[in-house]
């Protein structure tokens, strides 16, 4: 039986809920979504990349995720703001509500984008579309008029051609992707926009020809597979056809890794990284610590990731003596990776690299209830540190008491040696490796003295 799915998507939503958030602190200021506006990284600095723009934005070529400085010379005029990612999540949590009483089956797919089954609700999609895009429109008014901001809809038989279609003209638009209309909206569209296809993938499909999504539906899965490899092979001959059979969730998956980053204010390099690094991973830890409480989970691997000045990225994980989610032994493990990435003759520093963005991550991650304990509790962060503290404190005392004993031992061998040669003579007592000596040579005198014996008798 068909399904019938939605896709719901805030339009430009970091931007869009950026500029909600200056109408309600100032309902006579601008709108941003009305002027070429952009939420980036470091609005002070003017660093960072483009998280979202608004759509006089892009129409003027800035894009989201291209560095702050390049959407500037594009477009002089642009007014950056920062991200508030508190407000968004609220945004989002009111978004997900209005969802929910729409169908029973809703899978929160990122932070501004939702699928819903709503299969249950019309039993025939044929007779019933005008009822399914009424449906729709309904939810685009009750966001629109109860949160203030947009959502494009995409409506299909599955969750892949449902999310392409809501990426068809924008904003506040309804589109529908039907198997029996790929033809003319699907085919025609460039192989870059097909979702799941990365740059990569894009560029070796072009160098053989392959340019549209159409052309890959046309193209064998075993040539496709030769160009991509296996999996990712199959993955677009599948999707270019318009297949997918993954069914909407109603709980999201599980993150299998955590991650934050920071954009630094100025750059970090010899010079200030004692002062400039260590608040800033404290900072970065204990939003960390943060995500993975909230998770319920605990970190087995700690990753950092820095970004240079050169822009080139790079990272380091190091596994941890016990998975954990707590800020100072995330701290504490990112600090030494960092030092061993940056200091000594092989780091950054020692190459005149500086720091332009710092993160810190957390991967193999464990379910505290699955977690192998002991017979007791596993220790605080601060009882291992402390249990480590008084065992480097006993261990101290026992090898100063050793060095004491040995010390008197020496002390009272001297004595009973100098008493002994005071009465019987110097010669008269002698260290273990003496007498040893002695006796060695005194043997070695025995067999010279045999030799020269044995030697003479056979000349006589």
């Amino acid at each position: 039986m068909s399904r019938i799915v939605f896709h719901i998507d805030v339009n430009s939503a970091f931007l869009s809920w950026s500029a909600l958030e200056r109408l309600e602190q100032n309902p006579d200021s601008i709108d941003l979504r009305t002027i070429p506006s952009a939420v980036a990284g470091d609005v002070a600095s003017r660093r960072g990349v483009v998280t979202a723009a608004s759509i006089p934005a892009k129409r003027l070529g800035v894009k989201s995720g291209e560095p702050v400085s390049a959407a500037l010379r594009l477009c002089p005029n642009l007014v950056l703001v920062a991200s508030n990612f508190s407000y968004y999540r609220r945004k989002s949590v009111a978004f997900l509500e209005i969802l929910n009483r729409h169908s029973s089956a809703v899978e929160q797919f990122s932070i501004d984008e939702a699928f819903l089954d709503m299969s249950a609700r019309f039993s025939d999609r044929r007779r019933e579309e005008a009822a399914i895009r009424a449906c729709a429109a309904a939810i685009q008014t009750e966001i629109r008029e109860t949160l203030g901001f947009t959502v494009n809809v995409g409506i299909s038989e599955n969750k892949l051609l449902a999310k392409m279609a809501s990426d068809f003209e924008k904003p506040d638009k309804i589109h529908t992707l039907w198997p029996e209309e790929l033809s003319a909206k699907f085919y025609p569209l460039p192989i870059r926009s097909l979702f799941g296809v990365g740059g990569q993938s894009a560029e070796k499909l072009l160098r053989f020809g392959i340019h549209t999504i159409g052309e890959a539906a046309d193209t064998p899965c075993e040539v496709l597979q030769r160009i991509l490899g296996p999996s990712a092979g199959k993955s677009v001959y599948q999707s270019a056809r318009g297949v997918n059979h993954s069914a909407v969730r109603r709980e999201r998956p599980q993150a299998k890794s955590h991650s934050v980053e920071r954009t630094t204010t100025t750059d970090i390099e010899k010079r200030n990284a004692a002062t400039e690094l260590p608040p800033l991973l404290s900072e970065l830890a204990e939003e960390l610590s943060s995500r993975l409480r909230k998770a319920n989970v605990r970190a087995e691997t700690l990753v950092i990731i820095a970004k240079t000045s050169s822009f080139q990225r790079h990272t380091r994980q190091q596994r941890l003596l016990v998975p954990s989610n707590e800020k100072e032994v995330l701290e504490a493990s990112a600090r030494e990776l960092f030092s061993a990435l940056l200091e000594g003759d092989a780091g950054l520093f020692a190459k005149r690299e500086a720091l332009r963005l710092v993160g810190i991550g957390a991967a193999r991650l464990e379910d505290p209830q699955y977690q192998q304990l002991s017979l007791f509790s596993l220790p605080s962060a601060e009882e291992m540190c402390e249990t480590k503290q008084r065992a480097a404190a006993e261990a101290a005392a026992e090898a100063e008491e050793r060095a004491a004993a040995r010390a008197e031992k020496r002390r009272k061998l001297g004595e009973m040696q100098a008493a002994i040669s005071a009465r019987y003579g110097d010669g008269a007592l002698l260290r273990g490796g003496e007498l040893l000596s002695a006796a060695r040579k005194e043997t070695q005198n025995a067999q010279s003295a045999a030799r020269q014996e044995r030697q003479q008798s056979t000349e006589l």
